[in-house]
């Protein structure tokens, strides 16, 4: 089976043959892996001024650094990070189709393809934080019919890739936790985003794509509500906010596919040991009967030192295979 096939049986509740699906969200050690810089940090000046042929060079190189992490580090699937903040173009989503496009070309479809698609409230920034509070108290309809909005133009969108068909799915990456909870009370989340995600997921079912919500920090105040929202999958099941995967999997596993758990404060402060232990224990917990992609509780972010990273990914190469 290739690799996309794989990763999709998992977001499907099922037990893959042979190793357990692996991927990043974002693999940012670009630069310490192959000596290049990672799209999200590039910028790509004038675009509207670059010849077709200037623009499909960068675009190809954009593809060729994707596709490459994914065959070095034997990943499953491509997480298509933002090129529209980094490539300053008047149709973004079309931006991203010649960048799909450019992967398929070059590796057909051997990995599972996903960009952004999420369009609910999650934490607000810190500029903004004190508007968005006040909004939910002093016009909660107004809040709501701006979220309305967002996800009928997600969808929207959406069309525009289901008519490509270079797209697989979607990853849903609006935070909505902190370490010691959601930032909005299970109340407030269930009126304020719990309608709209659940809209946009199965919009997103209805046009044929699988669906990823990410989010980090403690979910557990929330986790029936992001359950019934029904999503293929969730990512990331974060340590650091008391988030513990065998629990995760009694409660939730038979109903949504699990993403992550593998603590990645500890690639930072942690011994070798205890990074190796933290991967053994989501894959401990995770793999038993399938519904289970092994990575990280984020990324891999920037700073990460590669060596801490092939630590866990060791233990996956060794450790992470079903017996059939």
């Amino acid at each position: 089976m290739i690799p996309r096939e794989k990763f999709i049986m998992a977001l499907e509740g099922k037990q893959p043959p042979g190793r357990v699906p692996h991927f990043e969200l974002v693999f940012f050690a670009t630069m310490e892996a192959f000596g290049r810089i990672h799209p999200s940090y590039r910028r790509f000046g004038p675009w509207g001024q670059f010849t077709e042929t200037e623009k499909n060079l960068h675009r190809k190189d954009i593809a060729d650094l994707y596709v490459q992490i994914a065959r070095q580090y034997e990943h499953s699937a491509i997480f298509v990070q933002h090129p529209e903040h980094v490539i300053r173009s008047s149709d973004p989503v079309q931006e991203n189709i010649h960048i799909l496009e450019a992967i398929r070309e070059l590796c057909g479809s051997e990995y599972f393809l996903m960009i952004h698609g999420d369009a609910t409230y999650g934490i607000p920034s810190g500029s903004t934080m004190m508007e968005f509070t006040m909004r939910i108290a002093d016009e909660p309809d107004k809040l709501k019919d701006q979220a309305q909005q967002r996800v009928d133009q997600a969808l929207e969108r959406a069309s525009v890739y289901q008519k490509n068909g270079a797209l697989d799915g979607f990853a849903l990456c609006s935070d909505y936790c902190l370490n010691d909870g959601p930032f909005l009370s299970p109340t407030m989340f269930d009126e304020f985003v719990t309608p709209y995600l659940k809209q946009l997921i199965a919009g997103y079912r209805e046009m044929g794509f699988y669906t990823i919500k990410h989010t980090d920090g403690n979910i557990m105040p929330i986790l029936d509500s992001l359950v019934a929202t029904n999503p293929h999958a969730l990512h990331s099941l974060d340590p650091q906010g008391g988030v513990d995967i065998a629990e995760i999997k009694r409660k939730v596993g038979n109903k949504v596919c699990l993403i992550g758990n593998v603590n990645c404060g500890l690639m930072d402060t942690g011994s070798d040991e205890d990074i190796i232990d933290s991967a053994r224990y989501a894959l401990k917990h995770g793999m038993p009967g399938g519904g289970y992609i092994f990575s990280t509780s984020n990324c891999v972010y920037p700073g990460m030192r590669l060596s801490k990273y092939e630590l866990i990914r060791n233990i996956w190469i060794d450790e992470g295979n079903y017996a059939n």
